[in-house]
């Protein structure tokens, strides 16, 4: 079906790289401990509509002018890293929230938190990359419409993403209800700050190549 191959090892790899440990997990746990089921939600939706923009650039070419410009990378890049640091420096700054806060400061904060996970993945050139050597592997060179069997298998892969990421955002919310505090919040909202100024430095010395 529109040459796409070997679809049980893809589904089998895409599972084994959205359940390993990393920046996007890290960002959900806190999240969840920190604000609940609705904040973890938002965070894991966040980062799946991060990924979504990076899909739909495998899918119409734009990934691979990142892999071949070296002006374009750079300028994603340096975007990229300038946003990580100014979220990072916001939470290192932010000041704790106490428990009885009103329910429109909630809605604004899971905005912002999805806003931050989509923003955060939609300007890092490496998931671009990463997208534009995976999805390749599992089409074939005469496929009669590679632009859709990338779209098709990137959403796939999305969805499968997602779908783990909602799970850890409800384990994180239990223990976070169990464990949380508004002490143990403000750490955890230092620690991603933290984490995202640590991921802007090392994203603005990732080389092009």
């Amino acid at each position: 079906m529109l040459g796409i191959q070997d679809i049980a090892l893809f589904i089998a790899a895409g599972l084994l790289l959205n359940i390993t440990p990393g920046p996007d997990i890290a960002y959900i746990v806190g999240r969840s401990v920190q604000l609940g089921w609705r904040g973890g939600a938002a965070a894991a939706l966040g980062i799946g509509a991060g990924c979504l923009v990076h899909i739909v650039a495998a899918a119409v070419g734009l990934s691979a002018l990142l892999a071949t410009s070296s002006a374009a990378f750079v300028a994603v890049k340096y975007a990229g890293a300038a946003y990580l640091c100014y979220v990072g420096v916001q939470m290192l700054l932010a000041r704790d929230r106490s428990h009885g806060a009103k329910q429109p400061e909630e809605i604004s904060t899971t905005r912002a938190v999805f806003w931050q996970g989509a923003l955060t993945n939609a300007l890092n050139p490496k998931v671009a990359l990463f997208f534009l050597a995976f999805l390749p592997q599992f089409v074939a060179a005469s496929a009669p419409n590679k632009p859709l069997a990338f779209l098709l298998l990137g959403v796939l892969f999305n969805v499968n993403g997602t779908i783990w990421n909602l799970g850890v955002a409800a384990f994180a919310a239990k223990i976070g209800r169990a464990f949380g505090s508004s002490t143990l919040s403000a750490w955890i909202n230092r620690a991603l700050g933290g984490l995202f100024v640590y991921l802007g430095v090392r994203l603005a010395l990732l080389e092009s190549r």
